[in-house]
């Protein structure tokens, strides 16, 4: 015979299982606690359910798994039609030392965009067979519009020590969002469509990282990296700082060399730039430029202690050098009567015009990223472009400098890439009439421009608000060549300081560095061809919570080997007085 405990029991488990539960209630005096069914058919008790099993922990997928895989919107922060995967073939490992690469799943993939009339992001991605869990992007340079080389190495990193996949991570690049043409980095079509446009001013950034973060996770089923650093120069630079100023939460490090961080605010300095050079007599040929350093140096190159080559002491080569009364050989570096009488010397004109380019732009109408202008650039000790350098990275420092042309209209082939890169954002981004004679914009008094410019400049500029990237305990390693005359590090310095302002200086050097390379210019340079192991004071920092100390940068060019310590702006090298000079050791970090 059931126990009242039993049947109770019972009931419950009918109660429970029920459609209705209105004949369930408390019991009678003494009784079961039983009421009457609603029918004359007893409820029937079901038995209890087996407890349900743990979901299946996630698969790895092998490289060809992934090749047609569908990355959905979802998965995507910022608005898109989702991704796919459209190739993914296993790469062999190669090399040997500092070069090798291991074995790795290279990964090419599609980001379609909203807009069916804009290009899609098309991003590359390396997954090494044995991965380390940690992840690094990389920007791209210019206009973008190509795939950057994931199995390469960071800015300025050293053949000496190993790129980021020989050390495990896992890379991802895109083209930020469109495809260029011959032109390359200087092609500035997709500026006629405002996704692209966008895309290439920083949305592209989040959207590959997030498609990159779910194949990671669908490749190794080892959940998030447990590390995520960004690096790139130039454009790139630009992108390093715009992550970490708006995704801050996705980023634990950052390596930003010679970053255009108010891109749009650079564009218009550099355009001021072409202005000046584009006057008559204005353009030195290169036999100029290289009597112009000539002089530069017999003036400035003693002001950091010792004779090298090197212009440490910019500032006070800046605030003291004169081209209109310098000599050069003993002779004045000015033209007599300043007229253009050959190679021996500068005209006024092309004194004129370099001066102008040591002074800052300055904006005479309103921006909205809240740019006033641009500093000049340091054009006091830089290489120009001498063509006369048999160095074979010569052609580049040329093609990233002055060029072999004056700026006119048409644009020639040879003129100043900043030239060729304004020509094309005020015809396509601009005024999009592909007709229009892009040096008779003023970048200072734009007219009815100023509009469509200032517009334009939340696309391109980022802020120097760093504060939530600080506060999630993320690193920042800057670094600038003080001879670059695309990208001023006067406007680094600019950056720096506001940072600087912004947060105090004891908290800012909890975060990040900034540094200055003598000698160093856009990318390369054959004065001093600067290299640094940023990758591993960031992983230090980082990682290990170690700060960089006494950091060193080597010259793989000018004089190969030499060394300088990297000093914390706004200190320089400066020589003790002994020693080698072509070692860092014989240098002190000074700031008088």
């Amino acid at each position: 015979m059931e126990t009242p405990v039993k049947q109770r029991h019972l009931f419950l488990l009918g109660c429970l299982s029920a459609v209705t539960l209105s004949a369930c209630g408390g019991g009678g005096s003494g009784g079961t606690g039983l009421l009457a069914a609603p029918t004359s058919t007893p409820v029937a008790a079901t038995p209890a359910s087996p407890p349900a099993s743990p979901p299946a922990a996630p698969t790895p997928k092998a490289c060809a798994e992934l090749v047609g895989m569908a990355i959905p919107a979802s998965a995507i922060a910022l608005p898109t039609t989702g991704g796919k995967v459209t190739a993914a073939t296993v790469t062999a490992a190669t090399g040997t030392g500092a070069a090798a690469l291991p074995e790795y799943c290279n990964v090419l993939g599609s980001i379609a965009p909203v807009d069916p009339n804009a290009p899609s992001i098309n991003f590359r991605l390396a997954l090494p067979t044995t991965w380390n869990k940690k992840v690094v992007m990389f920007g791209g340079g210019g206009f973008d519009g190509t795939l950057p080389n994931v199995a390469g190495n960071v800015p300025a990193g050293p053949a000496d020590q190993p790129a980021p996949l020989g050390r495990g991570y896992a890379t991802v690049a895109s083209d930020s969002g469109h495809q260029a043409n011959a032109a390359g980095s200087l092609d500035g079509q997709f500026q006629l469509n405002d996704e692209a446009f966008r895309n290439f001013g920083g949305h592209a950034l989040k959207k590959t990282r997030d498609a990159a973060i779910y194949l990671i996770q669908a490749r190794y089923a080892a959940g998030a990296p447990v590390k995520s650093y960004f690096a790139g120069g130039s454009t790139g630079g630009r992108e390093a700082v715009s992550v970490a100023q708006r995704w801050p939460q996705d980023w634990d490090g950052i390596i930003a060399w010679y970053p255009a961080w108010n891109q749009l605010s650079a564009m218009l300095g550099g355009h001021r730039m072409s202005r000046a050079l584009a006057q008559p007599g204005a353009y030195p040929n290169t036999p100029k430029r290289a009597l112009l350093r000539q002089a530069v140096l017999e003036a400035c190159d003693t002001l950091d202690g010792v004779a090298d080559g090197l212009v440490s002491n910019q500032l006070r080569c800046n605030s003291t050098f004169d081209p209109s009364v310098a000599t050069v050989n003993g002779a004045p570096l000015r033209c007599a009567n300043g007229a253009d009488t050959g190679d021996t010397c500068l005209s006024d004109a092309q004194i004129a015009a370099l001066k102008t380019i040591n002074t800052a732009t300055s904006f005479n109408f309103f921006l909205a990223s809240g740019s006033a202008g641009y500093p000049g650039y340091n054009v006091w000790g830089a290489d120009l472009g001498i063509t006369s350098n048999p160095s074979p990275l010569q052609p580049t420092v040329t093609f990233l400098n002055f060029g072999t042309e004056q700026p006119a209209m048409p644009v020639p082939a040879g003129a100043p890439y900043i030239t060729k890169q304004l020509d094309q954002t005020i015809k396509y981004g601009v005024t999009r009439d592909l007709q229009f004679d892009s040096l008779s914009l003023d970048p200072e008094n734009p007219g009815p421009w100023g509009a469509r410019l200032s517009e334009l400049s939340t696309m391109l500029d980022v802020s120097s608000d760093l504060s939530a990237f600080a506060a999630r305990g993320g690193k920042l390693l800057l670094a600038h060549g003080l001879s670059d005359v695309l990208v001023s590090t006067r406007a680094t310095e600019q950056f720096y300081q506001r940072l600087q302002a912004q947060l105090g200086p004891n908290y800012v050097d909890s975060f990040a560095r900034y540094y200055e390379v003598a000698g160093y210019g856009h990318a390369v340079s054959t004065v001093f061809n600067a290299t640094w192991d940023s990758l591993t004071a960031l992983e230090q920092w980082a990682e290990n919570g170690t700060a960089p100390k006494a950091q060193v940068t080597t010259d793989t060019a000018g004089v190969p080997g030499r060394k300088r310590p990297l000093c914390d702006y706004p200190a320089w090298p400066k020589y003790k007085g002994t020693g080698d000079v072509n070692a860092a050791e014989s240098f002190t970090c000074a700031t008088f």
